[in-house]
């Protein structure tokens, strides 16, 4: 009960500011992608159940050939963007959304909805979750967040093994003062773009 107090009433107080400068960007990514600049995708969430998740969209619609792959043979050294790579289908100020974590904004609605925390494992896609070894479930415990300790302990830089470690501890060990811990780290990481791809 005190966390979900504590994410809805911090939710509340930075959504003036957030949606703001979503919508700023929500303009430009529209003019940049001549479309919508919205992104819905199903993601799993607490207890396996999945959801609708809101997020900017910062990549243009993938021609042939340029989907990634999703079949996963080697969870420790499993990375969704290998280094020095980057996806082809982001476009300029998408990259700059992801750096910055604009294009998670949207998330806020997630919380609101009681979905998401703002602190909790990532929320995957079905696709990937259907991989997964057995003990990876245990990510599903928790609400799944905007922020984690995943990724203020490396962000992209993490091989998803490595991952899934990080959310297993926040998943043992999480409290009220975990989640204030994350989110200052989480801010000063988005300031310094580490570890952002």
């Amino acid at each position: 009960m005190a966390k979900r107090v504590f994410d809805v009433t911090l939710t509340l107080l930075v959504s003036p500011a957030a949606f703001l400068v979503g919508g700023v960007f929500a303009l430009i990514l529209a003019v940049e992608l001549r479309g919508n600049p919205f992104f819905v995708q199903e993601r799993v969430g607490f207890h396996g159940r999945p959801f609708a998740m809101y997020k900017l969209r910062t990549m243009r619609h993938a021609k042939p050939g340029e989907e990634p792959e999703r079949h996963v043979e080697d969870w420790s050294a499993f990375v969704f963007a290998p280094e020095g790579e980057r996806d082809p289908r982001i476009t300029r100020f998408g990259a700059i959304a992801r750096k910055t974590s604009i294009d998670e904004l949207p998330n806020l609605l997630n919380v609101l909805k009681g979905e998401m925390s703002l602190v909790g494992p990532r929320p995957e896609i079905p696709e990937i979750v259907r991989q997964y070894p057995p003990e990876y479930h245990r990510r599903h415990d928790v609400l799944p967040g905007i922020a984690g300790l995943a990724q203020v302990s490396g962000r992209s830089d993490l091989t998803y093994d490595e991952i899934v470690h990080y959310d297993l501890a926040y998943v043992d060990r999480h409290s009220l003062m975990t989640d204030i811990s994350i989110l200052w780290r989480t801010f000063r990481v988005v300031l310094e773009g580490s570890g952002a791809r």
